[in-house]
Parts: C-alpha cells; structure tokens; sequence
C-alpha cells in the first residue's frame, strides 16, 4: 500500500492557524490520495455510516482495504481505462469505496440521481455506453434489467443489497459480497498488483463524468479530470478551510457536483470526516445525532425547513406561539444591524438551532440555485454561519463565496484566489451573462464536441446565467439569461427572483411566474402539501387529496394573503395580477423539474399552455384537458379545471387581458 513516490506532511494545524493538506502536484488522484491517508492515517476514521440504528464506523486502513479489493476485482471483470462504470443508489460506503476503487482500474464514474426513471437512466447509460453499473439495490438494478438489449456495453451489474433479488437470473448479475471476495483472493495471489494500479492514475485522466442539471434537454456530462479535480479542491479549501475535527453530514445527492466535492475533494484531502445517514427519510434525525461541524444544504432543503418548522408552529400553544414569532423577529432585526440577539437566542433560537442539530455548525454554504433573503436571514438569525456560493458541474463547483463578515442577501461573494469572473455584454445598469474561467475547470463534454464549443470559448466558461458585480466586487446572480424577462410594456423582470420570495411561504411549494410578452406578470403556483394540510384540518377546511385541497376556496383565499404580502414588498409593475393553484405538485418525474429541482420553464409552457392561455384571458377558471407523456413513455388523459384568482386593486381589464 506504500507509495515510491515523496510524501509530504500530513494535514495538521499550523502555528499560524492555517491548514496544510497533501502536495496536489503528488497527490493528484484519488487513489492517491486514499493511498496517502492509509499510509499515514491508517487508524483514523474516515467515515461513519449508520445501519439498523447503529453507527458504524470505518477506518481509513478499511477504507482503503474495500477499496482495493474492489479494484481488483472489477479489473478482473474487464473493466480498464477509458471504461465508463455508472452508479445509483443512496449515499454510502459502499457507493463511495465502489466510485474510487473504478478511478484506480483507470474507468471514469458517472452518477444517476436515484429517483431517475427508466427512460432517465436509459439515456444516461446508452449515451455514456457504460461498461459497469453499481446498482444499490433490487428498485435499482430492475431498471437496468427492464432495458433489455438498449445497452450493448454493458457487462456487469453489481448490486449491495441482496433483498429480493433471490429470482434475478440475469448473468450480468454480480452480489458486492461476493465481488470483493473475489478481490480478496486476487490480493492474495498478487499482493502488489493494488498498488501498481493507484500508481499508474494519471492527473489527466478523467475521473468523473458529472451530469448538467439539463434544465432545457438532457443533461450533458462534463468530463472532470483528477488533477484539476484535486487541484480546485485545495483552491476551495483556501477559502473555506477544513481539517479532520470537522464533521460532515452526507443528504444531498451524490451524483450532485458538490457532493462530490464535499465527500471525496473535502474527505480525502482534508480528512474531514464523512457521515452517511441510514436512509434519505431519516437523514435529518440522523444529523442530530453527529452534531456536524459544516453543512451543506441547497435551497430547496433550508426552505423546506423553513416550512417545516412553521408548521409545527401551528399546533403550539398560544404562549410558544407567541415566544417564537417574537424572538424570530427580535433575532431577524439584529441581524439585519449586523449583531446577533442573546435574548433572541435564549428565548427560542438557540433551542431551534439545537432541535435541527446546527449547534456545532461553524461554517455552512447552501447553493445550486437562487435563495430567497427572507429564508437566508432566518438561519442567520438562527445563529447559523450560512454563506453563499456559487458555482456550475463544469467548473468543478463553487468558484465564488461569501466571506460572512457582514449581512449579503443578496450577492454569492467574490471569487477563489485564481478564478477569473467577468460580465459579458453588459447593459447600462452593468447586468450581463456571467463568464468564467479557472485552471481547474472540465475539459469538454463527453462525446460532445458541439456543445463543448457551445460553452467553452477561448478559455472562458459561459454559464448562462444573468448578474453583475457590486461596488465591493461581489457577484450577484439574478437568474438565468435565457430566463430574464420583460413584458409587453416594457417592464424588465426576473422571475426566479419572485419566485423565491413566494416560496418562503410556508404554504408554497413551487410557483412559476409568467409575463413575457404579456402586460402584466401572472402565476401558476403549488402549495406545500405538508403545510396547507394541517392549516386545513386546524381551519376545518376537508379534503381527500392534493387536488381537492388546491381546488378549496378557503385555500385560494389563504395564499392570495401569502401573494399579496410578496406585492408589498415588489416594484408595481413587477406585481403578480392573477394565479391560480395547480391541481398536483411539479414533479422531475414528469420532466417538470430536474432532478435538482429546478423548474423546467420550457416544459411546463409547454405543457400547460391551456392554463396559460386562460391566466391572460377573461375566464374566471381555466381548464386543462390535454395528454400527457412522462419520461418513462407512459401516457394518460389530463382533465381539470382550476379557479383564476385577482390580486389586490382593481381586476385588470378585459380588453388589457387579450393585449396579452
């Protein structure tokens, strides 16, 4: 297991405070890297993964001796360089050992969300032409099963989890147990073969074929190389140091950029420990109980949250009520001066911060999409250190953070020392088409070439999105480019930007805002199921389902409240006039959202134009009878009638409507 090659020292605190972590110009794979901490870090914990109630515990020497076995094993099953190995499944020892140990045969990994549909994986797995899947489970490998001859390269599935997969016959099939026992015997036959194989990983091989959130297609996969992998790793740990005391907490999708960032960059060059909850329902309580020292958590989670914790709000006692509302705006106020409130903290806040399991919390970052400032205001007060980052898959993650010295709802900080940010065409008011490029960044898309030379021109990555810097130099995001909008009058807005500030309601999931080329802005918005259900049964409002609780008129009235409190606080013109409440929630099974939860604006224009039409008509309701085919080919009849509700002021007129 020991290197040939110069070591350096291991990652300590120094004398100045600062980290020193493994030579990146050494260290520049993975397995390198692996190999390193099992050198000098043998009995160390690596990561802990709880099972049956239990927290497990790993050793790096156990990592690294899965890990090894692993490799030799599939490199016996055929698998060598340029080899494609996909993964899906829950986050795990096993996802995590399996994806290093296909980096040392020399393959590149690609990870599928594990909600994919069969026609999702399907695409992923054809275009990749994957030699090799790690399935977690029987849910995952039917699909696989399910496409029949679609994948012609494909050779070998390997499944963790042995339930139900007793009538599985196809000869594909390969039980992990029993692969790694393979590897044991490999190991004992040729006991320096392992290390042959880590040795011979080379910076520039591509490590990991990341998917795009491929909100307008299908998702592209960027190709990211080891040594620029690393390499950003150690750019981004300059910023936001982490060592082996920190302890982090693993919720969010492994196929997710900064997952991997976080788990592998972070985990191996740091050391930071890696926790992995016992199933993705349990995560949170799971969290509680490691107490993590940094977080990272998307948007769509902190309002999730948010939500969550105003719901249970409602069935506290007037008292609670009362002290919770009070010390939440106590708490909000001082952050909004630049302090933090003891009396907030010790009337409610600190109890929050405790009950979520954020009490260790000393760095946290949230990305991947636009935050509301109302929601990022409330986990500041809460006493979570919540920066911003900002980044794209192509970039390797994050390239700008805030530094959290003083309130920034609004900007996603500045960039890491090495990454040049630029606007591009910008208009009078400075806002452009961000552009940037670093070292470090992907080196194309996978088979490709056109979209490659779509993005990546002269050096310098487009990343379609709108925003300009500030008098400090900080970069603010609006929204994407393609999305920015200005209606038939002439007035410029964003709807992400409102679409955020709906959604920290406690009572609106989603909401997509319309008014290109209309002359005034409309909304087809979801309520939050968990939420508007318990208002509706403490309001004695009944209902059967989603659909007829969307369709309540007492719930209609209750989120006109929440839409009319957003106007306040919006520029007239950027007002909403009319909405109405869809009769389900988008959903990335129907190709609504991406997997990552970003609203699909061309598919549900698409989709729902009837609704559309009918917003910016005169009808009172509108009526939604068309067919509709998800992304796993199935079909089926869509007939449903929503109510078309005013906001605020006069109605706009008829003959304003049809200008539309």
């Amino acid at each position: 297991m020991r290197s040939d090659r110069p070591l350096v020292p291991a990652c300590d605190v120094e004398d100045e405070g600062l980290m020193s972590y493994p030579d990146p110009a050494v260290y520049d794979t993975l397995p390198k890297l692996l190999r390193y901490n099992v050198d000098h870090h043998g009995s160390d914990i690596a990561v802990r993964e709880k099972d049956l109630g239990i927290w497990h515990e790993c050793t790096w020497a156990e990592y690294g001796a899965k890990v090894k076995h692993i490799a030799l094993a599939i490199r016996d099953l055929g698998v060598t360089r340029g080899d494609v190995v996909a993964m899906i499944g829950d986050n795990d020892s096993d996802w995590t050992a399996f994806e290093i140990a296909a980096h040392t045969a020399g393959a590149m990994t690609m990870g599928i969300y594990r909600d994919a549909l069969e026609e999702e994986v399907g695409y992923l797995a054809e275009y990749a032409e994957a030699a090799l899947v790690y399935a977690e489970n029987q849910e995952q490998v039917d699909k696989f099963l399910a496409l029949g001859d679609r994948l012609p390269t494909l050779k070998h599935i390997v499944y963790a989890d042995d339930r139900g997969m007793r009538k599985r016959s196809d000869p594909r099939l390969v039980y992990l147990e029993t692969l790694i026992a393979a590897g044991i015997e490999a190991d004992r036959k040729a006991p320096g073969a392992f290390d042959q194989m880590v040795t011979a990983t080379k910076a520039e091989d591509v490590a990991i074929l990341c998917t795009t959130s491929g909100t307008t297609s299908n998702p592209k996969l960027a190709m990211l190389p080891h040594g620029r992998f690393v390499r950003h790793i150690h750019t981004y740990l300059a910023a936001d140091p982490k060592g082996p005391h920190d302890e982090y907490v693993s919720v969010l999708p492994l196929p997710w950029i900064m997952e991997q960032v976080y788990v592998f960059g972070f985990g191996l060059v740091s050391r930071m420990k890696v926790n992995f909850p016992e199933s993705e329902e349990t995560s949170f309580a799971d969290l509680r109980e490691i107490g993590p020292t940094f977080l990272l958590l998307a948007p769509r989670v902190l309002e999730q949250i948010a939500a969550d914790m105003r719901a249970r709000m409602m069935d506290a006692s007037s008292l609670n009520q009362w002290l919770f509302d009070k010390g939440l705006k106590i708490a909000v106020d001082a952050v909004e001066h630049g302090r933090h409130s003891t009396l907030a903290n010790m009337m409610v806040m600190g109890a929050l911060r405790d009950r979520l399991g954020f009490g260790n919390v000393t760095s946290a970052a949230t990305g991947g999409a636009a935050m509301g400032p109302d929601t990022f205001k409330l986990f500041l007060a809460m006493g979570v250190p919540l920066k911003q980052l900002y980044g794209q898959t192509e970039t390797l993650g994050a390239y700008t953070l805030q530094d959290g010295k003083e309130l920034d709802v609004d900007t996603v900080g500045i960039p890491f020392e090495g990454c040049e940010v630029k606007i591009e065409n910008p208009d009078p008011e400075g806002v452009g088409e961000i552009v940037t490029r670093h070292p470090n960044m992907f080196t194309g898309y996978y088979n490709n070439p056109e979209a490659t030379a779509s993005d990546l021109r002269d050096g310098w990555m487009h990343t379609g999105d709108a925003g300009y810097f500030d008098a400090k130099g900080r970069l603010t995001v609006i929204d994407r480019v393609k999305d920015m909008a200005e209606t038939s009058t002439g007035v410029k807005f964003s709807p992400q930007y409102i679409e955020n500030k709906l959604k920290f309601s406690p009572y609106v999931g989603e909401a997509v805002i319309l008014g290109s080329g209309h002359p005034y802005l409309t909304a087809i918005i979801c309520v939050r199921f968990s939420t508007v259900s318990k208002w509706a049964e403490k309001n004695r409002v009944g209902f059967t389902s989603y659909t007829g609780l969307s369709a309540d008129e007492r719930i209609y009235e209750l989120i006109r409240g929440e839409v009319e409190q957003v106007n306040a606080g919006l520029p007239e013109h950027q007002r909403i006039r009319r909405f109405l409440l869809l009769y389900k929630e988008l959903d990335a099974d129907d190709g609504e959202l991406t997997r990552t939860r970003k609203v699909r604006r061309g598919v549900v224009s698409e989709r729902y134009g009837q609704l559309i039409d009918a917003l910016y008509g005169d009808a009172g309701t509108a009526r939604l009878d068309t067919e509709v085919m998800f992304e796993d080919g199935r079909r089926t009849r869509v007939q449903a009638d929503m109510t078309i509700m005013e906001v605020g002021g006069d109605a706009p007129s008829g003959d304003l409507r049809k200008a539309g």
